[in-house]
C-alpha cells in the first residue's frame, strides 16, 4: 500500500519557518450510536447533557468552539430535550461558525461492511435535516473510529461537496512509516475512473488518534478530562464524576502547559506545516462542558502568554478552521491512487478482520431492511405522481418511510452493522429495524391494493377472510414487484401448504411453475414461479390449489411437480477413492458434476466455452483461543487463527430434485458420522431456463449454519483448479473492486489476508473467473491457489477483562442462513455480469401474498387491467435512488438562508412534490468494450413511464448543493458538469453517480 513518490513535490513555505507552532484545539465528543450502551441509555447518561452544556458554554465566550459529528444524538436532543432558548443559541452559534457540524450523517458509518446504498442514505438523512434546519452543508469528515478506511468513502464525501477528509484507524506499521516520513496527509483519488474529478485532501490522525493524551507525569488522573468519566445508568446528582482530572490552578498550570506543549511538538514533527490538529476530547466527553472549558481556558491563556518560551500558540478551532489553514499553506501534496486501507491491524497479533463476519443475522436483516426501503421508496414515488390525492395518506406513508430510513441509517454505525456491539445493543438495532420493516410492509400492502383495480371484492372482505381463517385452501393471490429499472425474467419462491398448485398471471394465462417439498419443513412446499416484469413494474399472480394430484378436472396448468432422489450418507474417512461415480446436473450454461463417493461437488464445466474447472465446496472451521494467558484471542473485532482450518464435518448426505424450472441440490454436513441432525447445509438451485429469458449462469446457494460450537469460526471453502496465486478481488462497499494480493507477514499472516466482501468477491486466472455475490457482508480470503473461502459465522468467548466488562465476547448461538450466487465463466463474460448480479441479489422482486388461501372470490375472475408502465435504463446504468425525501427547503440557497435566518417559525410541511433521483454508471473505464462507454440518456423519455418531467436540476450527492454552485477547494480538480444541449439530456460516465431533483407535472382526476 505504499505511496507513489513520483507524484510528490515539496514546496518550501518561507512565511512560517521561524513562527511558533500554531495549534488548533478542537473540542469534540466521540458518541457511539450504540456499541456498549443502547441509544436510550446513552441519551440519559450523557449524550443529552453534551449538547445542553456545550450550547450554554459556547455562548459564554466567543473564542470557544465545538464540532458535532453524529446527527442521531443531536436530532434526538433537538426534538426531545432542547428548549426554545437552546435552539436560538444553537442557531446563532452555527451562524457564527463556532458550532460546526462535521460529516453530518446520522452516524459515523463503518467503511468495511457497509453498502454504498446505505452510506448514501445515512448521509442524506443527516444532511437533509441540517440544511433544512440551519442552512448548513458539512464540508469536512471526521472518520476517526471506523476499523480501516475504504477508497469509496472519499469519493462519496467529494460527491457530497466535502473539501477535506479525515481518517485514523489504519495499519499500525503503515501509520508508523507515514509518520516518520511526514506522509500522513495526501490527496486521495478514490476512484480509478473518476480520477481527479472527485479527489479529496485527506488527513490521517497520528498515533494519538482522536483522543487527548491521557498520561500526566504529575498526576494519577487522566489528563485534560476535567469532567471525568461518564456514569451509567444515571449521571451523579452532585456532578462529581469518577477520574476527574486535577483542576488547572496556579500550582498546576505550568505542569499542564509543559505536558500539552511537549505533545504538540511531538505531533508537529510528523506533519509538513506548522499547523497542529490537537483533538480535545474522547469517548463520552463534554457532558459537563463548564468544567472542561473553565480549566482549558486558563491553560491556553498561560501557553499563549508564554508562547515565545514554548514556541507554540494555541486556539480553539473547528475542523474547518484547521483545514482552511492547511489549504492556505499552498503546498503541493502527494497523490494517493485508489488503494484503500483495509484490512486494519493494531499490532502484530491483532488483525481486525473478524468483524467482517460477526453477527451474521444482524448483517442480513440490515441489508434486507435496506432492500425493502428501496422498493417502498420507488413504489411510493410512483404512487404520489400517479395518485396525488389517492387513498394512501401521504403523511402516514412518509412517516413509515422515515422510520425505516432512521433504522437503516442507525445500524450503519461503526459499532452496529460491524457486529462489534454488546448483545443488548444488537437486540436494539434488530428491534428498530424489524418494527420499521413491519410499518413499511403495511405501506407496501396499501400501495399495492388501494389505488389499483385488482378485481378484489373489497379490502374489507379480504380482512374479514383473513380474520375468519378459512381453512379450505383453494386460491391465493400474490403481488410481485420489480424494484429495479431493468426488465427481468426471474424465478420467485412462494411457500405453500398444498402439494399441488397452478399459477396464472393477471391476464388469466398459465405461468410456468414448479412445486416440491420444502428444504426447511416437511409441512410446506416450495412453489417456484417464473415471472416476467418490466422495470419498476408489479403484477398479480393467482395460485390455484388442490388437495388432490393433477387430474382431468383440475388442471395443473404449467406447473411441474418435482420429486427428490436421496443419496446415502458418505463418511469422510471412506472417501479415499473419489471421482468414480459422477452425477451430472445440466442447464444451458453449466454441467455440474457431483461425486457420489463424497456427495460433494466435483467439477463445473462452463458450456459456452467448454471449459471444465475442478471444484469442490465444503465447510471448515477455525478453532479460536479464548484464554488470554494462552495466546492471541479472537473476539467481536479480531480474528486470530491459532492454526489452519480443520474440516467441520465427518459425513455428508445429498438429495437432488430434478426440475423444469430449477434443479435443486441439497447437501447436509454432519459433525459426527452418527449424528441425527446435520450441522451445516448447502442448497444449490440450478436454473433450468430452457427456452426462457431467465439467466442460466446464476447458481443460487443458501447455507444453514448453527448453533456453532463455542470458539469456532466457520468458513465455506470453495477449492478449484484456477491458478489465481492466492490473489482475490473484493468490493469496496459495492462501488468498486479492489485487487487483494496475498502478503506474508512476520506474524498473523492468515488473518491479515482476510478482506471484507460487501457484495462481490472473485478469483481468476487467464482463462476463467469464479464469482460470488452476497446478500450480506462476509470476510473472504484466498489461503491457497484456486481457493476462495468465505467466513459465514462466528461464536466466541474469551476471558479478556475488557471484553467481559463490556459484554463483547460474541457468544452468538444463532442459526444463520446467508445466500450467495455463484457464477463461473470467462473474465470477459463475467465482467459484463457481476455488477448487475450483485444488485439483483440485493434487490430481488418483492413477493407479497395479499390474502390467505381461500375459496375463490367469484365463479370466474375477470381479466386484470394492463400492468403499470415500465421504467427501463440501459444495462450499464442503475437507478440508485427514486424517492421523496420530504425535506422542505428552497433549491435556491440564498432564498433558503434568508428563510432560516428570518427568525420565523421554521416548522414546515414536508415537500411531497420534489423527487430525488440518482443514477449510477456501474462500470469502470476500460472494463468492457461497450458497457464502459459513457451513456447519454434523456431523462424525460426514461421517466415517462412514471409521469411527465417538468423540471430537472442536478444536485450534489445528498441533494443540498446546486451542482452549478458547488466549487470545491482548488487542490482538487473541479469537474465540468456539462449536461448536453437539451435540458433533460445527461451523459453519465463510468462510475459516476449523478443526483437530480425532479418535478413531475401534476395529475388531476
Amino acid at each position: 500500500m505504499g505511496f507513489r513518490s513520483d507524484h510528490m513535490r515539496v514546496v518550501r513555505v518561507t512565511c512560517c519557518e521561524n513562527e511558533p507552532i500554531q495549534t488548533f484545539v478542537i473540542p469534540h465528543s466521540h458518541m457511539d450510536v450504540g456499541w456498549v450502551y443502547t441509544i436510550q441509555e446513552s441519551m440519559h447518561a450523557y449524550a443529552a447533557n453534551v449538547y445542553t452544556s456545550v450550547t450554554e458554554e459556547l455562548s459564554k465566550a466567543e473564542d470557544r468552539r465545538f464540532i458535532a459529528v453524529e446527527q442521531e444524538f443531536f436530532r434526538l436532543w433537538w426534538d426531545t430535550v432542547a428548549t426554545d432558548s437552546h435552539k436560538r443559541q444553537v442557531r446563532q452559534l452555527v451562524k457564527e461558525g463556532r458550532l460546526e457540524f462535521i460529516i453530518g450523517g446520522q452516524v459515523m458509518h463503518d467503511e468495511a461492511v457497509t453498502d454504498l446504498d446505505d452510506e448514501i442514505l445515512q448521509m442524506t438523512e443527516g444532511h437533509g435535516f441540517l440544511y433544512e434546519t440551519f442552512g448548513v452543508r458539512p464540508q469536512f469528515s471526521w472518520h476517526v473510529d471506523p476499523f480501516g478506511a475504504s477508497a469509496t468513502t472519499p469519493v462519496l464525501f467529494a460527491l457530497a461537496g466535502f473539501n477535506g477528509h479525515l481518517i485514523s484507524r489504519i495499519d499500525y506499521d503503515l501509520k508508523d512509516t507515514m509518520q516518520k516520513n511526514k506522509k500522513l496527509q495526501f490527496v486521495w483519488r478514490g476512484s480509478p475512473s473518476l480520477k481527479e474529478k472527485q479527489q479529496i485532501f485527506t488527513h490521517t490522525m497520528d498515533q494519538f488518534s482522536y483522543c487527548t493524551p491521557s498520561y500526566l507525569p504529575f498526576s494519577n488522573s487522566s489528563g485534560f478530562y476535567w469532567n471525568g468519566v461518564a456514569l451509567f445508568p444515571d449521571p451523579p446528582k452532585d456532578g462529581v464524576y469518577p477520574n476527574m482530572s486535577l483542576p488547572v490552578t496556579k500550582e498546576t498550570v505550568h505542569a499542564y502547559a509543559k505536558t500539552m506543549v511537549d505533545n504538540i511538538k511531538q505531533r508537529a514533527a510528523w506533519f509538513r506545516t506548522n499547523h497542529v490538529l490537537w483533538p480535545w476530547g474522547c469517548d463520552k466527553q463534554f457532558y459537563n462542558s463548564s468544567v472542561q472549558f473553565n480549566n482549558m481556558d486558563p491553560l491556553m491563556k498561560y501557553i499563549n502568554q508564554n508562547s515565545k518560551e514554548f514556541g507554540v500558540t494555541v486556539q480553539y478551532a473547528t475542523l474547518g478552521e484547521y483545514f482552511k489553514a492547511i489549504y492556505q499553506s499552498n503546498l503541493v501534496w502527494e497523490l494517493r491512487e485508489s488503494e484503500d486501507f483495509l484490512p486494519y491491524s493494531t499490532e502484530p497479533h491483532q488483525a481486525w478482520t473478524g468483524f467482517y463476519a460477526s453477527r451474521n443475522v444482524l448483517k442480513g436483516v440490515a441489508r434486507r431492511a435496506s432492500s425493502q426501503l428501496h422498493a417502498a421508496e420507488t413504489l411510493f414515488t410512483r404512487y404520489r405522481i400517479s395518485f396525488p390525492d389517492g387513498p394512501v395518506a401521504k403523511d402516514w406513508a412518509l412517516d413509515k418511510l422515515r422510520a425505516l430510513r432512521w433504522a437503516v441509517s442507525e445500524v450503519q454505525h461503526h459499532d452496529g452493522i460491524t457486529g462489534t456491539e454488546s448483545p443488548k445493543v444488537a437486540d436494539m438495532y434488530l428491534q428498530h429495524l424489524m418494527q420499521a420493516m413491519m410499518g413499511v410492509e403495511e405501506l407496501l400492502a396499501a400501495l399495492f391494493l388501494l389505488p389499483h383495480n385488482l378485481d378484489l371484492p373489497s379490502i374489507l372482505g379480504i380482512l374479514n377472510l383473513l380474520m375468519l381463517g378459512v381453512h379450505q385452501a383453494l386460491e391465493q393471490h400474490v403481488i410481485v414487484y420489480n424494484p429495479l429499472a431493468w426488465n427481468t425474467t426471474t424465478i420467485i419462491n412462494v411457500t405453500v401448504t398444498s402439494p399441488t398448485a397452478a399459477v396464472f398471471d393477471d391476464d388469466g394465462k398459465p405461468v410456468p411453475a414448479q412445486i416440491q417439498r420444502s428444504a426447511e419443513s416437511n409441512a410446506t412446499y416450495d412453489l417456484f414461479i417464473m415471472v416476467e416484469l418490466g422495470g419498476l413494474q408489479h403484477r398479480k399472480y393467482r395460485i390455484k390449489f388442490s388437495e388432490k394430484q393433477c387430474s382431468g378436472r383440475f388442471k395443473c396448468g404449467w406447473t411441474y411437480v418435482a420429486k427428490g432422489v436421496l443419496f446415502e450418507r458418505r463418511n469422510v474417512r471412506d472417501s479415499l477413492k473419489t471421482g468414480r461415480r459422477l452425477l451430472p446436473v445440466l442447464n444451458e450454461c453449466y454441467k455440474l458434476m457431483f461425486d457420489q463417493d463424497t456427495n460433494l461437488l466435483h467439477s463445473i464445466t462452463y458450456l459456452p466455452e467448454k471449459r471444465r474447472v475442478r471444484m469442490t465446496q465444503d465447510f471448515w472451521e477455525y478453532h479460536a483461543n479464548g484464554d488470554v494467558k494462552a495466546g492471541p484471542i479472537s473476539d467481536n473485532y479480531i480474528f486470530s487463527a491459532n492454526a489452519s482450518a480443520v474440516r467441520a464435518y465427518k459425513a455428508v448426505d445429498m438429495e437432488i430434485i430434478p426440475g423444469k424450472i430449477v434443479t435443486e441440490v441439497r447437501q447436509h454436513f454432519y459433525r459426527e458420522e452418527s449424528d441425527k441432525d446435520y450441522a451445516y447445509s448447502i442448497t444449490t438451485r440450478v436454473p433450468e431456463c430452457f427456452g426462457s429469458k431467465a439467466r442460466c449462469h446464476r447458481l443460487e446457494q443458501t447455507y444453514s449454519l448453527g448453533p456453532l460450537r463455542l470458539n469456532t469460526e466457520v468458513v465455506l471453502r470453495t477449492s478449484s483448479s484456477l491458478k489465481n496465486n492466492r490473489t482475490l478481488f473484493t468490493d469496496d462497499n459495492g462501488y468498486q473492486m479492489m485487487e487483494r494480493t496475498y502478503r506474508k507477514f512476520t506474524n498473523n499472516t492468515l488473518a491479515r489476508n482476510y478482506f471484507p466482501m460487501v457484495r462481490t468477491a472473485y478469483i481468476e486466472d487467464d482463462l476463467s473467473r469464479l464469482l460470488l455475490v452476497s446478500d450480506r457482508a462476509h470476510g473472504v480470503s484466498s489461503q491457497a491457489n484456486g481457493q476462495l473461502e468465505v467466513m459465514l459465522h462466528r461464536r466466541l468467548w474469551n476471558n479478556l477483562a475488557w471484553n467481559l466488562g463490556y459484554n463483547l465476547t460474541l457468544n452468538d448461538s444463532s442459526v444463520v442462513r446467508p445466500t450467495l450466487w455463484m457464477t463461473l465463466g470467462s473474465v470477459s463474460a463475467t465482467s459484463k455480469l457481476y455488477q448487475r448480479e450483485a444488485i439483483e441479489l440485493q434487490h430481488r422482486p418483492v413477493v407479497m401474498p395479499i390474502d390467505q388461501p381461500q375459496r375463490p372470490w367469484q365463479e370466474k375472475e375477470p381479466r386484470g387491467g394492463s400492468p403499470v408502465r415500465s421504467v427501463v435504463l440501459p444495462p450499464n446504468l442503475h437507478l440508485l435512488s427514486l424517492s421523496i425525501p420530504g425535506w422542505n427547503y428552497s433549491s435556491d440557497h440564498d432564498v433558503h438562508l434568508s428563510h432560516v435566518h428570518s427568525g420565523k417559525d421554521l416548522h414546515s410541511e414536508p415537500d411531497y412534490d420534489r423527487v430525488l433521483l440518482r443514477i449510477m454508471h456501474l462500470f469502470e473505464e476500460g472494463e468492457d468494450p461497450e458497457l464502459s462507454k459513457p451513456v447519454t440518456i434523456n431523462l424525460k423519455d426514461v421517466l415517462q413511464g412514471i409521469g411527465e418531467v417538468k423540471a430537472l436540476k442536478e444536485r450534489s450527492l445528498t441533494g443540498t448543493w446546486d451542482i452549478t454552485g458547488l466549487q470545491r477547494w482548488k487542490w482538487k480538480t473541479e469537474r465540468c458538469w456539462s449536461c448536453g444541449n437539451e435540458a433533460f439530456t445527461v451523459t453519465i460516465s463510468p462510475k459516476e453517480i449523478r443526483t437530480f431533483f425532479v418535478h413531475f407535472a401534476s395529475k388531476t382526476f
